[in-house]
């Protein structure tokens, strides 16, 4: 039978979980509720109590009560709850988590639904979810829904909001644990070697390009959107083995770190394939932008900066030669540590669909600032560098780039037999 695992606070929640729980009975759902509740008894609920919860994150419930310091309570607690739902899954005892909470029993809650992974369905009723979801979703498919009223007893409004809830959770769950029975097995069968590609609306034509290419080399090509969510995704399947390698054509997220727009992956970007030992080809697409909401949120020390209203909620800003060369070191450095094959394509053309002859974005000694650095970064390092003459989006360079990562793989596989 289907399980559930339903994940919250029961000192401060005992009400709505019971509601829950007999919820998910009635759509034909076994239920494990974990409680994450510091101060709680269980309620007579709990499968598993907060005290293992707690020993699960390494510390002692009893003595989390006596220091009555919340925020090591609520991360110790975290990780402990991160911790049990691993276990429960590896163990098979679980085909989903729905998770109900303020913003500490949401912030608990992140930890369990990042641990489950993609492709398991784990969903977050919060208060929260009309802000900056980005730490409970973390890298993984985290579904969110906004509870709208507080999560404080149960009346006309949150009985709709979360019944909604528990139908979407058992509909999943349910539909997860029958494909995943009809298809066991099959995965040693039939599973091809999974590339990690990144791209941008203004890179799509090289990435439709290369993920057609290596569809047809044999892989199947993973896209993740670079929007900083997206990098962070591909990095973490690639440190989590399920790649066998990377075609990272569109580096863009890199400059939002470097200069402070929306769309940053963190300062750790383009590391994680290379600590893996990972084949990977990496390229320069959409370095001339840096990405900002609507035209009114960019903050006014960029208001003489060149700016293009990419639509209502876009608004980027081409990066400056300067900003330009520190990327370019930024890349060299971060790609000579690589543990595995790596090779650098470099579009002389122009990085993105702005960014070639007529387009608003072009400024050709930026590019070359950035190739500059980026070559004498590389000097006498193992990485193999290639200067196209094309612009990213020009027929040939994705099927260049797919080709030249290929090569990387087979070498590899050939090294190894």
């Amino acid at each position: 039978m289907t399980t559930v695992a339903l994940v919250g606070t029961l000192d401060t929640k005992e009400q709505e979980f019971r509601w829950l729980r007999e919820q998910l009975a009635a759509a034909g759902c076994d239920v494990l509720v974990v409680d994450v509740g510091t101060f709680s008894d269980g309620a007579g609920l709990a499968d598993v109590d907060s005290a293992a919860v707690a020993t699960a994150g390494g510390t002692d419930r009893d003595e989390l009560r006596r220091t009555r310091d919340r925020g090591a309570a609520m991360s110790a607690m975290a990780t402990g709850a991160a911790e049990v739902v691993r276990q429960l899954f590896a163990a098979g005892r679980i085909d989903g988590l729905l998770a109900v909470g303020g913003s500490s029993g949401s912030s608990v809650a992140a930890g369990a639904l990042q641990a489950l992974p993609v492709g398991v369905p784990k969903l977050l009723v919060s208060t929260m979810a009309a802000g900056d979801v980005g730490p409970y979703v973390g890298a993984v498919d985290v579904t969110l829904m906004y509870s709208v009223v507080d999560i404080a007893g149960i009346n006309s409004i949150s009985r709709r909001i979360l019944g909604n809830a528990v139908a979407a959770i058992a509909g999943m769950a349910q539909h997860y644990r029958a494909d995943r029975d009809a298809h066991q097995g099959d995965q040693a069968n039939d599973e091809r070697p999974l590339i990690g590609m990144t791209m941008f609306g203004v890179t799509t034509p090289a990435a439709d390009e290369a993920r057609a290419r290596l569809t047809e080399l044999g892989y199947e090509v993973l896209v993740f959107h670079a929007t900083g969510a997206g990098g962070r995704a591909m990095e973490a399947l690639a440190a989590g083995g399920f790649l066998a390698g990377v075609l990272d054509l569109t580096t863009t997220e890199l400059a939002d770190e470097l200069v402070g727009g929306v769309l940053t992956a963190g300062p750790d970007r383009l590391e994680a394939v290379g600590r893996a030992g990972l084949p990977q080809v990496v390229s320069l697409g959409a370095l001339d932008m840096v990405n900002f909401g609507p035209r009114e949120t960019v903050p006014e020390r960029f208001a003489d900066r060149n700016l293009l209203v990419h639509n209502p909620t876009v608004t980027l800003m081409r990066t400056t030669s300067g900003e330009m060369a520190t990327l370019g070191g930024i890349i060299a450095d971060k790609l000579r540590a690589a543990q595995g094959p790596t090779r650098v394509l470099i579009p002389l053309g122009g990085v993105s669909a702005v960014d070639v002859p007529g387009a608003p974005f072009r400024d050709a000694d930026a590019d070359r600032a950035c190739f500059a650095a980026l070559t004498t970064g590389l000097a006498g390092s193992a990485v193999a560098v290639d200067e196209i003459d094309a612009a990213i989006n020009d027929p040939g360079f994705g099927t260049s780039a797919a080709d030249a990562l290929h090569a990387l793989i087979t070498a590899r596989s050939e090294e190894e037999n």
